[in-house]
């Protein structure tokens, strides 16, 4: 039995060109998202899915804290914090391992995206917040215009979503340059979490998974922008 409750699965937009067999789509989604007063676009970014909490650091499973390589930095920090989240649970993408995608323009190595409190999604803003207390950064935000059709909302988002990202994503086997992994779109307001999948709605590219074997068996650390020389992961 998991001791944490998990990040729900994100349902993909029926336009979303990279779905697989065992993926959620929400063909309502048009209805759901024009009952929203206020959307927050940001980018979808190829790492992985870790959750800080009192109880531990957690990847996408919550059966049991993580002991993973490449969440032993992530560790040592949760070490300094653990006593200052309270009910507060962070999920954050993990870049230290590159995936797919390995971004040449990192400024860090973790990025939070959503929070949780006692079973409600905060706000952006209130994500925003804590993040900024805990000294994270939050995923990029992406831009649209303000959109009152199905039609043009779609466009502009597979537009947006053909754009390089904030951290110049390449092909991880052939060094090719690369589109971002992908947009999700969020209800700025803070909802319950169990109207996950009404608030929170995905698009991913074609073929965002390209590695033949799994990236687990021979990770590597991705690099940051800055760094040169003799190097300790910011804390």
């Amino acid at each position: 039995m998991a001791i944490s409750t998990k990040y729900g699965r994100t349902y993909h937009f029926p336009f979303s060109p990279g779905t697989s067999s065992d993926d959620r789509i929400n063909y309502d989604y048009w209805e759901q998202l024009s009952a929203i007063p206020q959307l927050v676009h940001t980018e979808k970014l190829d790492g992985e899915n870790n959750c800080l909490s009192r109880l531990g650091v957690f990847a996408r499973s919550h059966a049991a804290p993580t002991t993973s390589p490449w969440t032993e930095d992530l560790r040592r920090f949760w070490q300094l914090v653990k006593h200052d989240l309270g009910p507060l649970e962070i999920f954050l993408e993990n870049l230290y391992a590159v995936h797919s995608l390995e971004y040449r323009r990192l400024d860090r190595h973790y990025y939070v995206f959503a929070v949780r409190e006692e079973g409600r999604w905060l706000s952006w803003e209130e994500t925003r917040f804590y993040a900024h207390m805990l000294d994270l950064p939050v995923v990029p935000e992406v831009t649209l215009p303000v959109i009152t059709g199905r039609a043009a909302f779609e466009k502009e988002l597979v537009a947006a979503a053909g754009g390089s990202g904030a951290f110049g994503p390449h092909n991880a086997a052939t060094g090719a340059p690369a589109t971002m992994e992908g947009i999700v779109t969020r209800n700025a307001d803070g909802y319950p979490a169990d109207a996950f999948s009404k608030n929170v709605f995905k698009y991913v590219r074609k073929g965002h998974v390209q590695t033949d074997v799994h990236w687990t068996r021979n990770w590597k650390r991705a690099r940051l922008k800055q760094e040169g020389g003799s190097y300790v992961d910011p804390q």
